[in-house]
């Protein structure tokens, strides 16, 4: 094998997709080498986890890397394994530091849930967050967004920002925020500046941001943009979300929060966002 001669790192894909293929049904073969990064090992490829640990255990074996179980939940599509290996061997890191949510830690949190989530998973530093969201095609609304031309509506695009922004007031308040907040109780008020720059459709993986610009209880404002392959797709100035406050739902007031009278159902759209 030339890679353990020169260690050069662009034989990795080759290398990665010649052993995924490995266990492959022969049905599915084609899908893999359409070169498609955004393909799901157990979605598209029909990959079960024991497999997919096979196949993990011969990629270490031929790389000469480790990778943790925990690491491998992380490792969703073919695009997953190939930057966390070519990451893993030459020590750069392509992606974003902070703390990691898997889609089922993401879900425990959110108030929104399949089908209406439209996270993947998320990384958390203190007042930002970057999150993933990979156009299937499965969507029940594509088939009528639009007839014979799925396209993923903007609207939606902005709900996944929103659903961002809601997990990271969730796990990671501001600081301006003394109190904790009840998850059943945030919602999708406004959004501004918000513009479209490219059509999304199945098959493009949605890289989503959010970070804080201003909060106090209980409102919190972040700002927000969606890139496919670097590509600016969507950006929003500013979304906002409304939270009640745990003290406010208990006791009925909090430390200078505002009223519950005036948080009304008429001032919010659905949980997260709308």
């Amino acid at each position: 094998m030339k890679y353990r001669t020169t260690k050069d790192s662009a034989f990795v894909p080759t290398i990665v997709l010649g052993i995924v293929e490995r266990f492959l049904d022969p049905e599915v073969v084609g899908k893999l080498r359409s070169g498609d990064d955004s393909i799901q090992f157990m979605e598209d490829l029909g990959m079960d986890s024991l497999t997919m640990i096979e196949a993990i255990m011969m990629v270490e074996e031929s790389l000469g890397v480790s990778i943790k179980n925990e690491e491998l939940m992380n490792l969703r599509s073919i695009g997953d394994l190939k930057s966390f290996i070519e990451e893993k061997l030459t020590g750069i890191s392509k992606g974003y530091k902070g703390e990691f949510y898997s889609i089922e830690q993401v879900a425990a949190v959110m108030p929104q849930q399949e089908p209406f989530l439209f996270l993947e998973q998320v990384n958390l530093s203190d007042r930002d967050a970057v999150g993933r969201y990979t156009i299937s095609g499965r969507e029940h609304f594509l088939e009528g967004h639009f007839k014979g031309n799925p396209v993923f509506p903007a609207s939606i695009m902005l709900e996944s920002l929103g659903q961002l922004a809601v997990f990271l007031l969730l796990k990671k308040a501001p600081e301006e925020i003394q109190s904790a907040i009840d998850y059943t109780e945030v919602y999708f008020t406004g959004a501004d500046g918000v513009r479209c720059y490219r059509v999304c459709k199945p098959g493009d993986i949605l890289d989503l941001s959010v970070k804080v610009k201003r909060a106090r209880t209980p409102l919190a404002v972040f700002a927000g943009q969606i890139t496919v392959n670097g590509e600016k797709a969507v950006v929003a100035e500013e979304i906002t979300l409304a939270f009640k406050p745990l003290e406010l739902k208990a006791n009925g007031s909090g430390n200078g929060a505002t009223p519950s009278s005036e948080l009304n159902d008429n001032a919010y759209s659905s949980n997260g966002a709308s």
